[in-house]
């Protein structure tokens, strides 16, 4: 196994260290004892040849072997359930980690990735590492120490016995050399294939509604199809390059009486070797077999482990939003972008925010517009601290957001987009996570508050329902109110509201309004939003353009004097018009 994968593997291994050194101590005695059959077999062989075997002694060895594989294979059950419950042990503390990893990491990273990679990462890599760590490990240090000591005995008996016990494992070794040599190779392009079929399929069945609804189903499932078989055919072209090899390689290695049956013979031929040594070196042989297989089958995995220990430590690896350890005082909630910079990438020239500057005021309503890409989302994002800022900086209260933990920032902004996610929990549930430790009382208060109490009794089990079932009944808006009663629930000081009534219909638009008032009363507001009439009332329009802010003011005053608000306006002037001459309700 590669230093690298040790490495990662090391700090999980001292958490656990206790049970797996047992478990290796169990699995080395479990082979050590395994070798007392053959040894009886052997002293068996003997007796029968000098005419010496009595009925007691055959009693003796026949108990013996008995014995001796009843408790190996004791041992080795009791190594593998130590090394079993400390190897899920780490995989479920390396879940932790990368989910963990995820959180303190900039979000720009997580969105970029396929979601199907990630997947595949969580779950089934890590679940990769079970191998070494449950069986490996153990098992590996019994597998090298069997044949070590297989060949000192052997070496006792005759040294060619040794060379000749080998002979099969040298052979398969040499048969397999080309296979090994591609093996890196082709394994990163399985796993890149996996990657992309995995999010192939994670795609399509997240966007099994849009798919239908558009009647995409064709070329959706051209694609997942081939997804699949691009999969398929990679594969099936990996296994046949390595049919033959592979094939070859396990039928040679477990022969070691291909080498040690025809050099003992000659040499009890020549009178170099006793019968009973020849039957001796012929059963040590065999109890190579298990030992070789278990050695293949490692190495067989070890680029798979290898791939899973770098995949996991490369994301535990990714930098991270730096972290304060201790809260700090904020005594006032007003926000200042103070010559920002932002790109999402590092190595990207184009800069989404340039040398940006403004201050929200604590208690005010301030409104953010502008035209399509021009960094309204990204503004909210990094006063949530999702990224942190290229150059510049944000102030919250006055302090730098990069000096205040992200678990106390988190407690400060609550963030409502139009896109809102339910966990598969109860209503409630996913209502307190606004804040844990609500009551009973409290839930119920915050959901009268975002107008949802109502729709929430009427489900079959009221507030125990399940968000991910009852979802499918409850329309856009029904859900952004249970988040917004989430929010209420939280009571932070500072509302982003991220274009919330985009595309909510004239039934829901009314009870988000109603939700949204209750939300961000005596608050600090941030409303990003294209429906102009709905900040014409802010204490503050800006507007950005480019990432850079083109213009600031009241409605009143940005009429008279920004022509890009003043053509937004007649534009959204000219969309209503429209919009109620076709007799839809749309602003």
């Amino acid at each position: 196994m590669k230093q690298q994968t040790i490495s990662f593997l090391r700090p999980y291994l001292r958490q656990n260290k206790k049970a797996m050194v047992l478990s290796v101590i169990l699995s080395v005695c479990s082979v050590m004892i395994g070798f007392i059959p053959y040894f009886a077999v052997f002293w068996l062989m003997t007796g029968l040849l000098d005419q010496t075997l009595t009925v007691q002694g055959l009693l003796g060895l026949s108990l013996a072997c008995v014995s001796g594989y009843v408790l190996k294979t004791l041992l080795f059950e009791l190594s593998t359930t130590l090394s079993h419950k400390s190897a899920y042990a780490i995989l479920q503390q390396i879940r932790l980690d990368l989910a963990q990893k995820f959180m303190r990491m900039p979000l720009g990273y997580v969105v970029d990735q396929p979601i199907g990679k990630l997947k595949n990462l969580a779950i089934d890599q890590v679940e990769n590492l079970e191998l070494p760590l449950a069986h490996l490990i153990p098992e590996g240090a019994a597998y090298v120490l069997a044949p070590l000591a297989v060949c000192v005995v052997l070496l006792c008996v005759h040294p060619l016995m040794a060379l000749a016990s080998l002979l099969s494992s040298l052979l398969g070794m040499a048969v397999s050399a080309p296979m090994m040599a591609k093996m890196n190779q082709k394994y990163d392009a399985y796993m890149k294939s996996c990657d992309a079929m995995n999010s192939t399929i994670v795609e399509y069945l997240e966007g099994i509604e849009v798919i239908k609804t558009f009647n995409q189903g064709e070329a959706s499932y051209g694609k997942f199809k081939h997804g699949v078989e691009s999969f398929r055919k990679l594969t099936l072209e990996w296994f046949r390059s390595t049919w033959v090899g592979g094939n070859l390689m396990m039928s040679i290695m477990p022969s070691t009486l291909l080498g040690v049956l025809p050099v003992g013979m000659l040499l009890y031929v020549h009178g170099s070797l006793r019968p009973e040594k020849l039957v001796l070196a012929i059963v040590l042989s065999l109890a190579l077999i298990g030992p070789i297989m278990g050695l293949s089958t490692y190495m067989n995995n070890l680029k798979m482990i290898q791939y899973a220990a770098q995949s996991v430590n490369a994301v535990l690896g990714q930098p991270e939003l730096t972290e304060q350890p201790e809260p700090v005082d904020i005594h006032h909630f007003d926000i200042v972008f103070d010559h920002v910079d932002f790109s999402y990438h590092a190595e990207e020239s184009r800069k989404i925010l340039n040398d940006l500057s403004f201050r929200i005021p604590e208690g005010s309503f301030c409104a953010l517009i502008g035209p399509s890409g021009g960094g309204k989302s990204t503004v909210a994002r990094l006063i949530s601290r999702f990224w942190d800022v290229s150059n510049g900086r944000i102030l919250l209260g006055g302090r730098d957001i990069r000096d205040i933990p992200l678990s106390q920032l988190s407690h400060y902004i609550s963030f409502v987009t139009q896109e809102n996610y339910l966990f598969h929990t109860s209503i409630r549930e996913n209502i307190r996570m606004g804040n844990p430790e609500a009551t009973d009382e409290q839930v119920y208060e915050a959901a009268k508050k975002a107008c949802c109490h109502e729709f929430i009794m009427a489900l079959e089990h009221g507030y125990d329902s399940m968000a991910g079932q009852a979802g499918s009944r409850l329309s856009g808006g029904e859900k952004q109110r249970i988040a917004i009663a989430r929010m209420i629930l939280r009571n932070a000081p500072v509302v982003i509201l991220d274009e919330a009534t985009a595309y909510t219909d004239p039934e829901n638009e009314e009870k988000i309004q109603q939700a949204i008032s209750h939300l961000t009363a005596g608050k600090t507001l941030l409303v990003i939003a294209h429906r102009l009439s709905t900040i014409s009332g802010a204490d503050a329009i800006m507007i950005l353009q480019k990432g850079q802010l083109a213009a600031t003011g009241t409605h009143e005053s940005l009429l008279r004097t920004s022509p890009l608000y003043q053509s937004m306006w007649q534009a959204h002037l000219g969309a209503k018009s429209q919009s109620v001459q076709g007799g839809q309700y749309h602003v």
